[in-house]
């Protein structure tokens, strides 16, 4: 497999990880943008967003040139609305619920219009929020990602002092280390964190796993009430011949290594197979061609219309020139101590499940394509073994909840990727908000 530093220039990187959503070139741009806003009664964007972020405010907002107004209301709802700005799949959220869609024009950019009033309150501090007198109430929150930020903010906001415990070295969970560089970097996610903390009464130690350096049931002892947002992080494996070779790797630790070690740094095939459809796999895709990878195949059991991504992030892959592979499996990682072939197993579509969803069925036919990188990206398993080992009650490693977030455990809530087993990180900011007002009523 070849090595990703002998390929380009830190011009190229440069280039080929640029902002792929770069915002309004100035404040005229995005008013003319705003005034395009039909600030619908009953709009329809507010109810797409998870967070329930009331957009046509603050378009309002904008267009009034209120940026300081515009960022609170946006905060308000959505404390990572910066981030969530850059990386959310708003084509089949607030955008695709523009009423201008149904008028077949161009929706509103509510994202780019939220990075522009968002922009200067992260990398300036500005200081939207004031802490409540402190109730001298301690939580403790388990990862410090979307939903573990997003229930702590709320909570000191209120008054209550909350230690954030993360494994990492840095906050951000997903977005700084699961999501494509070009969406977002990592040193806007730096500030972000920085931004959410700097309200006061959030304490973040770095490097404290749970099952590792600290217990559930020291912290129960320890706190008042506990939030878990573990999300999910261990990659799902294919149980195929080869799986051990060298060159095959989980996407996540693709992408987290683009992250943590830099473009020069990651090694990168010259025909590399990408193997599932999710945002996670068109990331990894479209950061091996990035990275200098001459072919990139996306192998995918199902058809189009079954793809989880959206069809914006496939055009994505497509424009870098990733292939995919429609109704293939694979079956087999074929080398010599390292990866040579992938073959796969041609599939067609069974009769639908009772989600309605039609299963793929193994043809009996195979075809092999010639790769010396497999990437794995079938998606995410739950940390099963360690929720098993705090005896909290889960369905196959997804925390077991209540409407009110509540576990089995008294004081323990939990929300976000760990109870729902992965959505978007819009979905883990609003988890972490309805923990943080059942936290607040259990205090209460």
């Amino acid at each position: 497999m070849a090595i990703a530093n002998n390929r380009l220039t830190t011009e190229e990187y440069a280039q080929h990880f640029s902002d792929i959503h770069p915002p309004f070139q100035n404040r005229e741009a995005a008013l003319v943008e705003a005034n395009r806003c039909l600030f619908c009664y009953d709009a329809p964007c507010i109810k797409s967003c998870p967070t329930g972020i009331n957009v046509p405010k603050f378009i309002k907002q904008i267009a009034t040139d209120n940026i300081k107004g515009a960022a609170h209301t946006i905060f308000l709802s959505n404390i990572m609305g910066g981030g969530c700005a850059r990386v959310c799949p708003v084509e089949k959220l607030c955008e695709g619920a523009c009423v201008y869609n149904l008028l077949h024009e161009t929706p509103i950019r509510i994202a780019r219009l939220q990075r522009y009033a968002t922009e200067d309150a992260i990398t300036q501090q500005w200081r939207l929020f004031e802490r409540k007198p402190a109730t001298g109430k301690k939580v403790a929150v388990v990862g410090a990602g979307p939903a573990g930020l997003s229930c702590a903010h709320v909570l000191s906001r209120e008054g209550v002092d909350v230690t954030v415990f993360e494994k990492e070295s840095k906050g951000g969970g997903l977005m700084t280390y699961g999501i494509a560089a070009y969406k977002v970097t990592p040193a806007f996610c730096e500030a972000e964190v920085n931004f959410i903390t700097s309200l006061g009464g959030i304490d973040i130690q770095y490097n404290r796993e749970l099952g590792k350096d600290l217990s559930l049931a020291s912290l129960q002892q320890e706190y008042d009430a506990v939030f878990l947002g573990i999300g999910v992080g261990l990659a799902r494996q294919l149980h195929i011949p080869g799986e051990d070779l060298e060159g095959v790797v989980d996407a996540i630790r693709f992408i987290y290594d683009i992250r943590s070690k830099g473009y020069p740094a990651v090694p990168v095939g010259d025909k590399v197979a990408v193997i599932g459809l999710g945002m996670t796999a068109i990331d990894a895709a479209t950061q091996a061609k990035r990275l200098g990878a001459q072919e990139v195949t996306i192998v995918y059991r199902r058809t189009q219309e079954e793809m989880p991504c959206t069809q914006a992030e496939l055009d994505i892959a497509l424009l870098d020139g990733c292939q995919v592979r429609w109704l293939a499996a694979p079956k087999a990682i074929k080398g010599r101590g390292a990866v040579q072939q992938l073959e796969c197993s041609v599939m067609q579509l069974g009769a639908p499940d009772a989600g309605g969803r039609r299963s793929p069925v193994d043809t009996g036919q195979t075809f092999t394509l010639e790769v010396d990188m497999v990437i794995k990206a079938a998606g995410q398993e739950p940390f099963t073994t360690l929720v098993s080992h705090e005896q909290l009650q889960h369905r196959q490693g997804r925390i077991s909840a209540s409407p009110h977030c509540a576990t089995n455990l008294p004081g323990v809530f939990a929300g976000g990727d760990c109870v729902n087993g992965g959505r978007e990180v819009v979905d883990a900011v609003q988890a972490g908000k309805d923990a943080a007002a059942a936290i607040l009523g259990y205090l209460a």
